[in-house]
């Protein structure tokens, strides 16, 4: 079973004195503690125009990870796939992916931001279609041959994307609705899960393998790539044998189980309760930034249901018991970046994933 660490944000949280540049920094810094400690992937996620500064650029702070690492693979969780031209995302995945000798790992989703669309110009309502027709483009760009694709969003003359990545990019799809779960199946190397809660994962990888099924079968007119290597682009063309189930969790590790519950709970909530004001938070300030309210009880106690909690051995046997549901070459990401945390906690936390990492 796999160990990765996320999902770095470089957030900035109420009544932390820290910069930006302070953020940026430590990312780097808890990536390279990452690799030190024997973690095998370390993860970024997006956002946009939000007051707290979530991270924008996942292709940028990568390749500063991917320069400043040599063995831990680099994730993102994810990339807002619809935001982006498929042509200047292939180039930056390919650029980043060089800079970091082939271990990135892209992953994907739709997205859910209103805001975000509205700002870019792009219609949310094509958020699914341009999401599949960018992987298409996506696999057809990184072969070795120009190529040429025609969808219903996306209409591509002959075009040699460079430069090319040093091997095969993979591919992972987001998402929880039913379409994207089957989107993630039929496209992707591997669905990325996002939990809580645990007891859904079965149900979302039912799913996302029924898409799998499906690879293959006609989807209706729409869109034609030509000049391609053996297709590429196109779902039929893959083993789907190679297929993987990875999830990223919150996850929390102490050897002071009972004294550290309050402060798990509390951090988890900053980052629960983040997600909710996103969706109000169009053109606020960055300063100051507001103060989350008061953690009730009834929530505490549904994140204590939620939360990975435990010693190292305890948080093992949890990882392990997960990789059961995910099966071969399964990975958990443990979502133990909290931006609320000091440096110095953030890095003892990595620590203890490390002693996690080596009971698995």
């Amino acid at each position: 079973m796999r160990l990765g660490y996320g999902l770095i944000t470089c957030e900035r949280t109420h009544g932390d004195p820290r910069t930006w540049v302070d953020r940026y920094r430590e990312a780097v810094q808890l990536s390279r503690l990452c690799e030190e400690h024997g973690l095998d992937s370390v993860w970024t996620s997006e956002h946009h125009f939000v007051d707290d500064g979530y991270m924008p650029s996942l292709a940028v702070t990568s390749a500063a990870i991917a320069a400043s690492t040599s063995t831990i693979e680099i994730g993102t969780g994810v990339v807002l796939a619809p935001l982006h031209h498929p042509l200047r995302l292939a180039e930056d995945v390919a650029t980043v992916d060089n800079i970091a000798a082939g271990r990135f790992i892209l992953g994907l989703g739709a997205g859910w931001r209103a805001e975000e669309f509205q700002r870019l110009g792009v219609p949310q309502a094509e958020a699914g279609r341009r999401l599949g027709e960018t992987i298409r483009i996506l696999r057809a760009a990184w072969g070795a041959e120009p190529f040429e694709f025609h969808g219903r969003i996306f209409d591509i003359e002959r075009t040699n994307v460079t430069p090319k990545p040093p091997g095969p990019i993979p591919i992972f799809v987001g998402g929880r609705a039913e379409p994207a779960l089957r989107r993630a199946g039929r496209l992707g190397d591997g669905y990325l899960a996002t939990t809580p809660p645990l007891e859904a994962l079965p149900a979302s990888i039912a799913t996302v393998k029924a898409g799998i099924a499906a690879r293959g079968a006609p989807q209706g007119a729409g869109f034609e790539t030509r000049g391609a290597p053996q297709g590429a682009g196109f779902e039929k063309n893959r083993d789907a044998a190679g297929f993987r189930f990875w999830a990223h969790a919150p996850v929390w590790v102490t050897n002071d189980p009972e004294g550290d519950l309050d402060e798990a709970l509390r951090q988890n909530w900053l980052i629960r309760w983040k997600y909710a004001d996103m969706a109000p938070a169009q053109g606020w300030p960055s300063d100051p930034l507001p103060e989350p309210p008061p953690l009730e009880e009834a929530t505490a106690a549904t994140l204590r249901r939620q939360i990975i909690y435990g010693t190292p051995r305890d948080v093992a046997e949890a990882v392990l018991a997960l990789g059961d549901t995910l099966g071969e070459g399964g990975q958990l990401i443990a979502r133990s970046y909290y931006p609320g945390l000091s440096f110095e906690a953030s890095a003892r936390m990595i620590e203890l994933l490390g002693e996690v990492k080596r009971l698995l």
